[in-house]
């Protein structure tokens, strides 16, 4: 599988960064992931958009490849030479950048330091199975940072999340801060009540999803209505939906919580039509974007 580091382009087995990288060292930096459909990237410039939002932030200097037509360009050449740009094919787009190498020390690095940029794709397999039957999660008490709308590299407490989902025998964990449903793992989440889709406002607490904002955007272009107000864990058993949304989720049912039957245990019609919808928009976006190119 290919790979692209710092300008070049090599194999994955054969790229490497400084051990002096404050990617490694601090977790310093961003990433993006894409979702890509017969060899286009879906939502290109609103993941670029992000993707320069976090180095902003985080006073990081913008790559000239931190563009639609600079990572169109590269996530070409990498699907290509991988095999994963046939019509019919998925796959997701990783790209990373950290401040560069420099002596450890927490305060910047001179501002010469090039950052280090490296991207490379996976293949990608829908999990249809477990749409059709929506997925289990658990609850874990929200114990990240409280800028989670910057999409750092620093995950270890999305990583103890996930992994105690797993041990639980769950898709995924919701989390829980100031007892109010912030997002999960590393997906966000909605919920249907009472016919209206209600979803954690976009703020520092949580990661504005693109996969979301793609779905309360097809919500209100189907009627439904849409309020961004958080749900409190003490509702979630009463809720009649509920689904997470994410790049490589897509729109996911959730059928149980906590052990807890959500609703009439079964992928509820909102939840499957919002699926059935952005599966429709996901395919017809990349067909454009493959038309434009």
């Amino acid at each position: 599988m290919l790979a692209y580091l710092n300008g070049r382009f090599l194999s994955r087995s054969a790229a490497q960064v400084s051990v002096e990288d404050r990617g490694f060292i601090f977790g310093d930096g961003v990433y993006e992931v894409w979702r890509v459909v017969n060899g286009r990237l879906f939502e290109a410039e609103r993941h670029v958009d992000r993707l320069a939002f976090g180095l902003r932030e985080l006073r990081i200097a913008r790559p000239d490849l931190v563009s639609v037509s600079g990572i169109t360009d590269v996530a070409e050449h990498l699907l290509r030479e991988s095999g994963l740009s046939s019509s019919g094919s998925e796959a997701t787009l990783y790209v990373q950048v950290t401040r560069g190498a420099a002596p450890r020390s927490h305060q910047f690095p001179p501002a010469t330091t090039e950052p280090t940029v490296y991207a490379t794709v996976n293949p990608f397999n829908p999990p249809e199975k477990l749409r059709s039957s929506g997925a289990a999660c658990i609850t874990i008490p929200d114990i990240r940072w409280s800028r989670c709308d910057i999409k750092t590299i620093q995950l270890l407490p999305n990583v103890l999340a996930k992994q105690e989902a797993v041990e639980a025998g769950a898709l995924d964990a919701l989390l829980i801060r100031d007892g109010v449903v912030t997002e999960g793992s590393h997906a966000n989440m909605m919920a249907v009540v009472r016919g209206e889709i209600r979803t954690h406002p976009a703020d520092n607490r949580i990661l504005p999803g693109i996969t979301r904002t793609v779905v309360l955007e097809l919500a209100r272009k189907a009627g439904i209505v849409t309020r961004e107000i958080a749900v409190p864990e003490a509702e979630l058993a009463t809720v009649d939906e509920l689904f997470l949304v994410g790049t490589t989720t897509d729109v996911m049912p959730l059928v149980r919580v906590n052990g807890r039957t959500i609703g009439s245990g079964a992928p509820g019609p909102i939840t499957q039509r919002l699926a059935r919808e952005f599966r429709e928009y996901l395919d017809a976006a990349c067909s454009a974007a493959s038309a434009a190119r």
